[in-house]
């Protein structure tokens, strides 16, 4: 199972430029197989309503979590203290300490384009990298 970062379902979203192929992707994956953390959810909530972009943000909700099985994740306030020891030790800001964790506690695949991702422990891949791997 993969967790699917912020920034690939805002390349989509936002129609920015991979947004072909993090459609592919999402193609490929049943979506059973993927999942997102609360604090992606809120992020994108935050990033779609701040440009107005209500009705596409309705969509999103029906596409992931009504017609598809998208997980929803989160971590408890208990889990904090290990984000923030995964700041200090992985050199991550919060938000992606936060995902990092949350891949890390679910034993999930961090799919993200975000490279500060390349210098941990876990790694991170990227959508092509799994398309590319076959292995949906």
């Amino acid at each position: 199972m993969y967790l699917i970062d912020t920034n690939i379902w805002l390349e989509r979203l936002l129609n920015q430029q991979q947004a072909a192929i993090v459609d592919e992707f999402l193609q490929a994956i049943p979506s059973a197989n993927l999942a997102m953390s609360d604090f992606t959810f809120h992020s994108i909530a935050l990033a779609l309503t701040r440009r107005q972009l209500f009705t596409p943000f309705q969509e999103f909700i029906q596409d992931a979590f009504v017609e598809g099985n998208v997980g929803l994740l989160s971590l408890s306030p208990m889990e904090i203290s290990s984000v923030l020891r995964t700041m200090r030790e992985q050199s991550l800001d919060y938000d992606d300490a936060y995902q990092y964790v949350t891949a890390e506690q679910y034993d999930l695949i961090l799919v993200s384009f975000d490279t500060d991702f390349d210098t941990t422990l876990k790694g991170r891949k990227a959508p092509q990298e799994i398309l590319s791997q076959g292995s949906t």
